[in-house]
């Protein structure tokens, strides 16, 4: 079985050969530390380097190397760990802002990203860690580029579907190489919430969903119909495995957005981003979101989505409950306590027990609850990849 059935086969809860090892994804702070700690500083994979570590033998799965292809560090998500690339569709804004310091301080600087923002960050970090998920940076959020009816007509502008960039300009000859890839591919997409938040802040849109209700619709109308838009137009040549969408929208406890709210601003991307897809062949429509995902997941599943990620225990998901709650119709990635990786010993074994059944039954591929924090030492991940391994029958 190729890296792509036994991706599918373990997410459509299916009969894999093995279920999919994808250990999860370490950031820059992480892999630091575990240089110091017995990495070598050569090894790019350290997924396969800590499975050959942990004894395993099998034929470790791999891309094909295309210079098209992103592979951003540090991700988490449903194939987070994976051989499994993101399709480069360029969703962001076109042109973005000029990313720049504004102020220096005595241990933190005032910047502009990429998206307009401007915030406070400690010295340690740079613009960059504002725009690709290198590390776990803190900001403090001073200003956002939507602020009012005048700064969203401006915003659009930076949106047009059509610009050439938006997709590789040898579209259909990359989607024939594509159709018989051993490898699943996936498409990123952010979704409503996310994106209006990232234009105006998340204090200033929940204010906006009570003073100015019509303001938000008109963005989230605007952000459905433009990312539907760039759908068609790559699934007229590339039909991807996984439609991902990246939606935090949870506090530790509860939702950000009461059911009634999700049902009326959110569900009608969802649904029609969830009927294109499936119109184009795609397998597996699946949405992340940090926090405790409880009351969403019956939301997730009416919208029409069958994966959800990352399933965090700290928030209080309890992934066994959902597979009792929810069977077959949502499938999950991630759900492995980052705590118990970091404590290690009994502690590992024990949350991965916990996680068997689960693991088992199909429709879960285990991994970090998020990305790999720098407190999971690498003796610990080695036997965490050790313990992954074996209940899911890599060795």
């Amino acid at each position: 079985m190729d890296p792509r059935e036994r991706f599918l086969e373990t997410l459509l809860f299916g009969k894999p050969d093995r279920t999919v090892l994808a250990p999860g994804m370490g950031r820059e702070s992480t892999l630091e530390a575990w240089r110091s700690q017995g990495l070598p500083p050569d090894v790019t994979d350290y997924n396969e380097y800590a499975y050959r570590e942990a004894g395993g033998e099998l034929a470790w799965p791999t891309v094909e190397d295309e210079p098209w292809l992103s592979r951003p560090r540090g991700a988490c998500g449903i194939s987070a760990g994976a051989a499994c690339p993101s399709f480069p569709v360029q969703e962001r804004m076109i042109p973005a802002f000029d990313e720049k310091v504004l102020e220096r301080r005595e241990d933190s600087k005032i910047v502009q990203d990429w998206k307009g923002n401007v915030c406070e960050i400690s010295d340690e970090f740079t613009v960059q860690h504002l725009r690709d998920p290198i590390d776990f940076c803190t900001r403090r959020w001073i200003s956002c580029p939507v602020e009012s009816r005048e700064d969203w007509e401006e915003m659009k502008e930076r949106y047009d579907p059509d610009h050439p960039d938006r997709l590789p300009d040898n579209l259909g000859e990359i989607g024939t190489e594509l159709k018989d890839r051993s490898w699943p591919l996936e498409a990123k997409f952010p979704g409503p919430f996310w994106q209006v938040r990232e234009w105006m802040g998340f204090e200033t849109l929940c204010r906006c969903l009570y003073d100015d209700p019509e303001l938000v619709s008109d963005m989230m109308d605007f952000w459905r119909e433009f990312v539907s838009r760039l759908m068609e137009k790559l699934f007229r040549h590339v039909v991807p495995d996984v439609i991902h969408i990246s939606e935090d929208m949870a506090y530790k406890g509860k939702s950000m957005l009461s059911p009634s709210m999700v049902r009326d601003l959110l569900m009608p991307a969802w649904e029609e981003w969830g009927d294109l897809a499936r119109d184009a062949g795609v397998r597996v429509y699946a949405i992340d979101s940090d926090g405790y995902i409880g009351e969403l997941i019956p939301l997730w599943i009416e919208a029409g989505m069958n994966a959800c990620d990352p399933v965090e225990a700290a928030a209080g998901n309890d992934i066994r409950e959902y597979r009792k709650e929810f069977g077959g119709d949502m499938a999950f990635g991630g759900g492995v306590d980052k705590r118990a990786m970091a404590r290690g010993g009994e502690d590992l074994d024990e949350e991965l027990e916990r996680l068997r059944p689960v693991i088992e039954d199909g429709g879960y591929i285990p991994s970090c609850d998020h990305g790999v924090p720098s407190d999971v030492s690498w003796p610990n991940y080695v036997r965490y990849v050790k313990r992954l391994a074996d209940v899911t029958g890599w060795l």
